[in-house]
């Protein structure tokens, strides 16, 4: 049991490490494509040469940041297969449409588009050429879109049924795997905090130069195209953040409760905890500052909705651990003798908990002949790790209002033309630059932490999901990936700081006609 676990842990590490670092490329794509066709866009209808100047530069930022994400990104895909077999072999018909989806559709307009993009400046005219950069925009989001689409069917997974006779699930309505709720809260959510990482590149980058003097122009225009895009979508995130956190309090209720370090039920509406030091030891919360009815309007957007603390969804965790092992017992009884017809009546009536009773394959493997405190354990194994969830979803929110203040003022200077006469603000826009990627990968530490146990929500526990593999090998390809990655990330920020640092090409001179030519044009 001992061995399976470290398997688990070290299987969820190597993913978990992967996945986040391929995240700090992702919303600076998305950000930064949204972005170039704005100002391509200016370009375009003004025919400033500033303009075209000013996509060029961050566009060579944006190819930097998209090989590498490309490359980190690819690598994902194979630990489904080499790591999570049974995971891929359980729910492939469905995980695996909308990646392949992805990758027909998005990976591909994005990948063509984006040779287009730096190769076709002067093959393609001006409009020809804007329409390109809004491609590689269109494909940055479709891809967002179809990853979330498969990540939120984990998270609620609908649109499907466990199949007994094939032991896999399967799709029964794809409309409703697309237009999941959770899935769509994620991806506008998603896209918007992207969108704000992009806003702050561009923002720290510009008082870089604005703070030494260096291309003053293309700076000062920058800055007030991130502010500008950058309000709108930090207050986006605000918004569609309460989305998710409706979403989530519909349909992921455990986690909401573990965010909020809420023990038990309150009279509706529930209060939310500004602070508070949670101990999962005593399950108590110590010191704790509340907000009244602010939990209850977010989670229900009612007041007498009411939100389950932790101690009563473990009872109701533990009612459905014991109907999931009548599903468990029929399922037994089916695999044994397929034409009898009262097992299967019998699975059917409770299929929708078999997963819970799956959850106690961690304490036995005979889970029929478990015993109430087996039952109560794996009941509580539901929980995920409360202090991590709580701190990290702060810090999250607090990031995303301070977002608002810092494009609010860079917006009134800007509108103002005090940038140049600021240089407190343009020290704090730039060093607010890694902030976007702290919030960015504090969002996905709790979407995925907070679902544990589960790698399908009451579907399949993360437990059961892994490969046969020995632990030592996924180690060894853990420390594998671990110094190649940080060798991409030493080359990433080279890269980056190269290009950074020799700034956008000079503005090219005007030439003057030769004496010939204008002599020619004159007599004509």
């Amino acid at each position: 049991m001992t061995t399976a676990m470290d398997l688990v842990q070290l299987s969820r590490l190597q993913f978990g490490l992967t996945a986040m670092y391929h995240f700090l490329f992702v919303p600076l794509t998305l950000g930064l494509a949204v972005l170039l066709g704005i100002m391509e866009s200016v370009y375009v209808m003004t025919g400033r040469e500033v303009w075209r100047r000013m996509t060029k530069f961050w566009g060579v930022l944006f190819g930097i940041n998209f090989a590498m994400g490309v490359a980190t990104g690819i690598t994902m895909e194979f630990q489904f297969g080499m790591n999570w077999a049974y995971y891929s072999q359980f729910v492939g018909d469905i995980f695996g449409a909308p990646l392949a989806i992805e990758g027909i559709m998005a990976f591909f307009l994005e990948a063509t588009f984006i040779g287009l993009f730096f190769f076709g400046w002067d093959r393609l005219s001006k409009v020809g050429h804007l329409v390109v950069t809004w491609m590689v925009a269109l494909g940055s989001n479709l891809s967002a879109l179809w990853i979330l689409v498969a990540n939120g069917w984990m998270q609620h997974p609908v649109g499907a049924h466990f199949n007994p006779d094939t032991m896999r699930m399967e799709v029964t309505d794809f409309m409703a795997v697309i237009f999941n709720p959770v899935a769509q809260a994620k991806f506008v959510h998603t896209v918007s905090a992207g969108y704000v990482t992009g806003a702050v590149f561009v923002l720290s980058i510009s008082a870089f130069y604005l703070l030494r003097g260096r291309h003053v122009d293309l700076a000062k225009r920058s800055m007030t195209v991130a502010a500008s895009f950058g309000l709108a979508a930090a207050l986006s995130v605000v918004v569609l953040g309460d989305e998710s956190g409706y979403t989530a309090g519909e349909n992921q209720k455990m986690k909401i409760a573990a965010i909020e370090a809420m023990w038990d039920t309150e009279t509706a509406p529930a209060s939310f905890t500004l602070f508070g030091l949670p101990d999962q030891a005593t399950r108590s919360t110590d010191y704790e500052v509340k907000v009244p009815w602010m939990l209850g309007l977010i989670a229900t957007r009612s007041i007498d909705g009411e939100v389950p603390g932790i101690n009563q969804l473990v009872a109701h965790a533990q009612e459905r651990i014991r109907s999931g092992l009548v599903a468990y017992d029929g399922l037994q009884r089916l695999n044994a003798d397929r034409n009898d017809t009262a097992a299967r009546a019998q699975l059917a009536a409770h299929a929708d908990d078999l997963g819970y009773a799956l959850l106690l394959k961690s304490f036995r493997p005979d889970i029929l002949a478990a015993t109430d405190a087996e039952i109560e354990r794996a009941a509580w194994s539901t929980v995920p790790s409360v202090s991590p969830l709580f701190w990290s979803f702060r810090l999250m929110v607090g990031l995303g209002f301070f977002f608002i203040g810092l494009f609010a003022v860079a917006f009134y200077l800007a509108s103002r033309r005090q940038l140049l006469t600021s240089p407190t603000f343009l020290r704090v826009a730039l060093w607010t630059l890694p902030l976007p990627w702290i919030a960015a990968e504090l969002g996905w530490f709790v979407a995925e932490v907070g679902r544990q146990p589960w790698v399908i929500e009451g579907v399949l526990p993360t437990s059961l999901a892994v490969s046969s593999l020995s632990a030592g090998s996924v180690l060894t390809t853990l420390l594998g990936f671990i110094a190649i990655y940080s060798a991409l990330f030493v080359v990433d920020l080279f890269l980056m700081t190269k290009a950074i640092r020799q700034g956008p090409a000079p503005a090219a001179p005007e030439r003057e006609p030769t004496p010939g030519l204008a002599a020619a044009a004159a007599a004509e």
